[in-house]
């Protein structure tokens, strides 16, 4: 019989040395190593491409099969504009504070993310609305009850009033309702849908041609400046400085870009003219009004007259 060969069992890989062995990090009060800063090219592009995936996601949404993306386009818009004029003749705190309850309520039936939404309401424009209209609560402003004194002025208290923070929050509150109608009509329609219905409803043709290739531009260049500089870092080794050349990197794609912009407009008109372009935007599918359409706009016409209603009632 053959000799049986013996052959030892193999050994498990062992871990790499070089994975298993500590290196000197930061430490949290940062006095081992040196923090760098980052460059402002970058986060602005950075920040670029994040709004160019809030558009595409925008577009997502508003491809959905929700409640507001049912409705026609020419219906929403005037139903939510007859809504934003009653915003702005409403006098109570309350009453907005309802009417926010109940586009946060439409926006979970359109199924938008609640946590976007919100955040995209009360995270710039109405924190912004609250810092520019926070001296209006100091009793030099606006006279009237103090609720809280924070100095004396030739023997007179200063400090906050209640008809201050009143008109303070009235405001503020103003401006969330009508950004949260605004959201909920350009999250739940398509771009070429909205400047269809504005068409529809009389805006001007310029208007519309201006505001369309507006949009369509900004985030072309976006685009562009955003592979000029990914196309630079990749050919270029080391660490980046911030130095001048930096900032001549800046102004030379600034150039060339708007040479870019420039060659591509006219281009892209030409194109648009050859094929039939007059200045009217056009969808694949014609606005046809429906049954659901004409009860979205009875409902509109009686949540305005409920919510007037109420605020003249709470008024008196």
């Amino acid at each position: 019989m053959p000799e049986t060969l013996l052959v030892a069992p193999r050994e498990r890989p062992a871990t790499p040395g070089w994975l298993l062995q500590g290196e000197v990090a930061m430490c949290p009060c940062g006095c081992i190593g040196r923090r760098t800063t980052g460059s402002f090219v970058e986060k602005t592009l950075t920040g670029g491409a994040d709004l160019l995936r809030q558009v595409m996601f925008s577009e997502d949404v508003a491809a959905g099969r929700g409640f507001l993306q049912r409705v026609d386009p020419r219906a929403k818009l005037v139903g939510l504009l007859v809504l934003l004029v009653s915003a702005g003749l409403l006098h109570s705190i309350v009453t907005l504070v309802v009417m926010y309850a109940g586009t946060v309520v439409v926006a979970a039936a359109s199924r938008l993310p609640l946590g976007f939404f919100v955040r995209r309401v009360w995270l710039f424009i109405p924190v912004f609305t609250l810092v520019a209209a926070l001296p209006a609560t100091f009793s030099f402003v606006t006279p009237g009850h103090l609720v809280w004194t924070t100095w004396t002025w030739h023997g007179a208290p200063v400090g906050i009033t209640a008809q201050g923070l009143t008109a303070v929050g009235l405001v503020v509150s103003r401006v969330a309702v009508s950004i949260s109608l605004v959201l909920l009509l350009t999250l739940t329609t398509p771009w070429i849908k909205l400047l269809a219905a504005l068409r529809a409803v009389g805006v001007p043709r310029v208007f519309i041609v201006v505001i369309g290739m507006a949009y369509r531009y900004i985030f072309l260049l976006l685009s562009a400046v955003i592979e000029m500089y990914e196309a630079r870092k990749v050919r270029t080794l080391g660490m980046t400085r911030h130095d001048r050349a930096a900032r001549q990197f800046v102004s030379a794609t600034a150039g060339a870009l708007f040479g870019k912009a420039s060659t591509l407009s006219e281009e892209v008109h030409q194109a648009m003219v050859a094929r039939g372009y007059r200045g009217d935007a056009r969808t694949l599918e014609g606005f046809r009004l429906r049954a659901q359409d004409l009860v979205f706009a009875v409902g509109v016409l009686v949540c305005a007259a409920l919510v007037l209603g109420g605020d003249r009632l709470l008024g008196r």
